[in-house]
């Protein structure tokens, strides 16, 4: 229920702000401006008539000189426009008050246009440009030291990030405002900085806190200050109300709503207020299975905010009227109240009123269920998302803003000394670049040197180890010759000469010696299988050679560093078809990006895989550390050499990175089918 309250506190304390500023009286000797004041300011009156006399009184402010006088008379010409929520007189007035401040070097009024900005560009709904006015006030309030002003703005600017649903930015700035009046008695800037703490720590479920500042915001009401026709103290009788129905203390929250609702001159002064607490205490009951006086309450709540076109209350009012047929089992009713919700919530084009319509219909068509939940989830999920980036928005404009400031700042001495120190400059800068460049000559030079030397000892390792290979081979084959000739061929001739010698006989002794000789025959079939085995495995260590290289470095690594590492070699291919040239630049490229990631990446975890994919191997390595600008670092010469090497192979390389994400190294190099001797 968050939003409809909020929505309708930001309306009243935003009113009751402006309206202090509009009741300090500035004398005029015009006597038809003061007549012209007096009567924007009447809410008897209609908008027109109101705006009609704003304009007369605009009209001859206009006609005055450039002084304080002017500017003040600017002021009020923009606080009644801002009342009648005239936004575009308003925009106009504050340019122009913006405008003659300027001109006359008037820097209280350069920081009210600024923080009055930032009011209208709230009203549009443009909160990343109200931001920025806000914070331009508040800057220039602090160097005025106008503690009532920067307070002022500061709960402005709270008000705003409220809105947007930046908590905890919302409350640090109520609380600096709180600071620039400490020891102050500003009962009116109190009420309002406690009220919305209040509200703050109950949307954060900070109950206990919620009701401890909005009793300070009760006791901080000054009838001499706030006029008793604002309703403050309704106000915050329903905030703490809701605060206890937000807990399930509905009998607590009915008590609230009901002195509420006893305040003197409520419906008259503000109705809002009044159908609020009508609706709030409405569906308390209604929690509480006390529907006496229901539907009447809702209805009456509905009736009175349908007159005022509270878009956000007549949703809430709906909303509840079907729940409480819903509780009455009337699913017709419930249905068209929640339906007609719903229609109001979409032609108010604020996605977050849809939401309530959407749970509550779900609720009462659970064969439509899913379609209602998926709205949701998609509403809400999207509006998570632009509350997050509105909430980094506001930081972001927080430090642009002081970057730009410093920039000016420091903008003349700047220029001063690069006047002298333009010619050393550029001197020195021609004399570095050339240095620089011939060093990156040698460096690569060097380079490149070490490189080949390093494929050098790999090709001569490798070479060393096919000789020792085939020396293993040699012998093998000479210990499987003696294996067969000396125990397998002796043993099958014995057998075949006692099988020739029974072949006379057929008594009952010679069928059993036959079959201990056919039993003997199955021992050496098993000896023979045992040996084509060890044959076997033998050619697979022959093969997979380089696979074993590679394992060895992996070893190396996990020995080494403490980021665990997995890796997998596809069993399918076939390294003895693959070049050396292939086999060495691979693994100088697997070499090269763990060191890259034990030196810079602070990674975790490390994956290399190796696999046949069609007629290509496929080198993959990521990890998962802080990450790198890719665009910034391909031009390092760790990257370079990787790059070099993919393309002695014709193959392909690519590298993708973000900071915070990691990174992966992808290398796609052709197999040639070109038959190597195994």
């Amino acid at each position: 229920m968050r939003n409809f309250s909020v929505i309708f506190f930001l309306v009243v304390l935003i009113g009751c702000s402006k309206k202090k500023v509009t009741y300090d009286m500035v004398h005029s000797s015009e006597d038809s401006l003061s007549s012209y004041f007096t009567l924007a300011n009447d809410d008897n009156l209609t908008f027109q008539k109101k705006q009609e006399y704003n304009q007369k009184a605009f009209a001859i402010v206009m006609n005055q000189p450039n002084d304080s006088m002017f500017r003040v008379n600017l002021v009020r010409v923009a606080n009644r426009y801002y009342n009648m929520n005239d936004w575009v007189s308003y925009g106009n007035t504050v340019h122009v008050l913006l405008d003659k401040s300027e001109k006359a070097k008037d820097t209280l009024n350069i920081a009210k246009a600024n923080s009055f900005l930032g009011d209208y560009y709230g009203g549009k709904a443009v909160s990343d440009s109200a931001y920025f006015y806000y914070f331009k006030a508040e800057k220039m309030f602090v160097k005025l030291d106008d503690s009532y002003n920067l307070a002022r703005t500061r709960l402005n600017k709270g008000l705003l990030q409220y809105s947007e649903s930046d908590l905890l930015g919302s409350e640090n700035a109520v609380i600096n405002a709180l600071r620039a009046i400490k020891g102050e008695k500003v009962s009116d800037l109190e009420y309002e900085a406690y009220n919305l703490l209040g509200l703050i720590n109950n949307e954060l479920e900070e109950f206990d806190k919620s009701i401890e500042y909005h009793n300070k915001a009760l006791e901080s009401i000054d009838d001499d200050v706030i006029p008793v026709q604002f309703q403050s103290k309704a106000t915050s009788l329903n905030n703490i109300g809701l605060v206890y129905q937000n807990r399930n203390k509905y009998k607590e929250a009915i008590r609230y709503y009901k002195q509420g609702l006893s305040q003197k001159n409520l419906l008259k002064d503000k109705p809002s207020v009044y159908a609020m607490l009508l609706d709030n205490m409405g569906y308390s009951k209604l929690k509480t299975n006390d529907i006496n006086g229901l539907p009447e309450l809702f209805y009456e709540s509905l009736k009175l905010r349908d007159s005022l076109n509270h878009i956000t209350g007549i949703i809430v009012n709906e909303i509840h009227l079907s729940e409480y047929f819903a509780y009455k089992k009337d699913t017709i009713k419930a249905l068209e109240f929640c339906n007609e919700a719903l229609v109001t919530a979409r032609n108010s084009r604020i996605n977050r009123n849809a939401l309530e319509p959407l749970k509550q219909l779900a609720i009462l068509e659970p064969k439509k269920a899913a379609v209602y939940t998926q709205e949701y989830i998609h509403i809400s999920d999207s509006l998570q998302k632009v509350e997050r980036n509105m909430g980094n928005k506001f930081t972001r404009i927080e430090y642009e803003t002081d970057k730009i400031k410093d920039e000016n700042s420091n903008l003349t001495e700047k220029n001063q000394k690069l006047v002298y120190i333009f010619s050393f400059v550029t001197i020195l800068g021609l004399f570095l670049y050339i240095i620089k460049s011939q060093k990156a000559k040698n460096r690569e030079l060097l380079y490149k040197q070490e490189q080949q030397h390093a494929n050098e000892e790999i090709y001569n390792l490798m070479i060393s180890q096919q000789n020792t290979i085939e020396t293993n081979r040699v012998q093998e084959k000479k210990r499987v010759a003696q294996e067969l000739h000396d125990g397998v061929l002796g043993r099958m001739f014995g057998v075949r000469m006692n099988l020739d010698g029974l072949n006379r006989y057929n008594d009952d002794l010679a069928i059993e010696q036959r079959n201990a000789y056919l039993s003997e025959l199955k021992n050496i079939e098993q000896d023979i299988r045992e040996i084509s085995h060890d044959l076997n495995r033998e050619k697979s260590e022959l093969i997979n050679n380089f696979v074993a290289i590679v394992d060895n470095l992996f070893e190396e690594q996990r020995k080494t560093f403490p980021s665990k590492l997995i890796s997998n070699i596809d069993s399918n291919i076939k390294w003895e078809i693959i070049p050396n040239a292939i086999k060495i630049n691979l693994f100088r490229i697997i070499q090269e990006s763990l060191q890259n990631i034990n030196k810079y990446a602070k990674a975790s975890l490390i994956k290399v895989e190796l696999r046949k994919q069609e007629n290509d191997i496929l080198l993959v390595i990521n990890d998962n550390g802080v990450g790198f600008n890719a665009n910034l670092k391909k031009k390092g010469i760790g990257l370079q050499n990787m790059q070099s090497r993919t393309k002695e192979c014709n193959g392909t390389f690519n590298i993708q990175s973000k900071i915070g994400e990691g990174a992966t190294v992808s290398v796609t190099v052709p197999i040639e089918q070109e038959q190597i001797p195994t």
